[in-house]
């Protein structure tokens, strides 16, 4: 007991010298989209590269036991809100009385919001999807939630937007051939409000969410980028499982069992084999087959998918380098503190839906409506099971990476203590010098600060973590 003291004053005296005045920490978080457990080199990835992550988990923490909520718009709504997205009403659970107009959020106090209210400037760039479901589906606005600027894309709108809004107003979209790719959008903007802030508002902290839509489908990539990538992933899904699961042995990760693929579970709404056949290639497939039970163009057909997939990742990658590039140039990469982490596992959905696929159209361009699929999302979740929408690891566990120069002094290290997307929120509060019961509105906010975690690896009593998503059920 004595050493958790004295461990704790120690952190005390860290925070309250990093969140006094000017010198109270900027804090990025960037959050991906559909990404699989071991896509970045530092959790496994063997072919994929990721230099820009990997460099950021060298000089900082790699969270081995992090989690989302298996889906994107629950996963926001707790990161933002603090709270489990049930009791926000974005993912309510049927038959707990959850329904019409008596029913309201535990809170509509937002994190944005506080900060915002305690000296910090708000920015956003990226994907959006904040929403009640309850009384009625609705979205909130980046203004409700407390940003000061806000970008704002489509979902699944990788090489040709159609609508694109700049705080809450919609914009004018990117000339035709203009090389318009969403990743170097979202980042372009991230650093367009840095450069505004470095001008305007110097004497203030910011806090800024760059939530990018890579790799979510449809797999759609600038062709430079898929070129790199291309024939790399012939040698199939099962072989890179096995590879990722060396590599994580490699890097010191808990070992785990390689469970075999699992055929059978896929996604409900996933297109029917007929409509597969007639909308997107002959070749493609619902179903996490083994790489020597399928036909030679079924095989061609896959690496191609999942190399356009590592190429979306390798380009957002990129752009998160040019983003910590940036936090150099204008001064604030020492004191600021990112945070990265995916939705939700990656996704073995097959659809075709928006602008639709267009047969013979050049793969990965923004003609096309391909889906990664079950085969390579089992290869990107390793070593776990299942994928996005369950709440088998497969869905639920996400990378966390913390970088943070100034604050962070146990470099290159893991954390393995069972943590949450409800956690970073009181996180944040803390290190602003912000009492993390700003959160508490009708009931105690479930999460808790990760601040002890940054300095020592250690464990410490909480309520266990749960999960409820489309009648699938999870504790910890």
């Amino acid at each position: 007991t004595i050493p958790f003291m004295l461990s704790s004053l120690a952190l005390i005296v860290l925070v309250c010298s990093c969140s006094s005045g000017p010198e109270r920490p900027n804090m990025v978080f960037i959050l991906v989209d559909d990404m699989g457990y071991s896509d970045p080199g530092c959790y496994g990835a063997e072919i994929l590269e990721t230099p820009n992550i990997d460099a950021l988990a060298a000089g900082g923490l790699r969270f081995t036991n992090f989690y989302n909520t298996g889906r994107c718009w629950p996963t926001r709504t707790s990161l933002l809100s603090g709270f489990y997205p049930h009791q926000i009403l974005s993912d309510p659970i049927p038959g707990m009385g959850i329904s019409g107009d008596s029913v309201s959020p535990v809170t509509s106090v937002w994190l944005p919001s506080i900060l915002k209210e305690n000296g910090y400037s708000t920015y956003h760039s990226g994907k959006w999807h904040i929403v009640r479901k309850v009384p009625e589906h609705s979205q909130l606005s980046h203004s409700e939630v407390g940003f000061d600027r806000s970008y704002r894309t489509e979902d699944g709108r990788h090489l040709r937007p159609r609508h694109l809004w700049e705080d809450g107003v919609e914009i004018p979209l990117p000339e035709e051939g203009s090389g318009y790719e969403a990743s170097m959008a979202i980042v372009d903007h991230a650093i367009k409000y840095l450069e505004a802030h470095k001008k305007d508002r110097s004497d203030e902290p910011f806090f800024e969410y760059i939530a990018c839509i890579a790799p979510h489908f449809p797999v759609q990539a600038l062709q430079e980028d898929i070129d790199q990538y291309r024939d790399k992933f012939l040698v199939g899904c099962d072989v890179i499982r096995e590879q990722r699961a060396e590599n994580r042995k490699e890097l010191g990760f808990e070992v785990h069992e390689v469970n075999p693929l699992e055929p059978e579970r896929f996604a409900p709404w996933n297109l029917s084999p007929e409509e597969m056949i007639t909308q997107i290639d002959p070749a493609e497939t619902g179903r996490a087959i083994p790489w020597n039970e399928l036909t030679e163009e079924q095989q061609d057909f896959q690496a191609m998918k999942m190399a356009i997939h590592a190429a979306m990742v390798t380009r957002m990658d990129h752009e998160i380098g040019r983003y910590v590039e940036a936090l150099k140039q204008l001064g604030y990469y020492k004191n600021t503190i990112i945070f990265f982490c995916s939705d939700n596992g990656a996704s073995t959905e097959i659809m075709n839906r928006a602008d639709k696929h267009t047969i013979g159209a050049v793969a990965g361009s923004a003609d096309t409506y391909l889906c990664l699929g079950p085969g390579w999302s089992s290869a990107a979740n390793t070593p776990f099971r299942l994928h996005k929408t369950w709440v088998h690891e497969g869905g639920i566990a996400t990378p966390l990476v913390v970088h943070w120069p100034n604050g962070i002094s146990d470099r290159n290290a893991f954390r393995n203590m069972p943590s949450h997307i409800i956690d970073i929120a009181p996180t944040m509060l803390e290190l602003a010098g912000i009492d993390p019961a700003g959160l508490n509105a009708r009931t105690e906010a479930p999460g808790i600060s990760l601040v002890p975690f940054l300095s020592q690896e250690m464990k410490t009593k909480r309520d266990p973590l749960f999960w409820h998503h489309e009648k699938k059920k999870a504790l910890r």
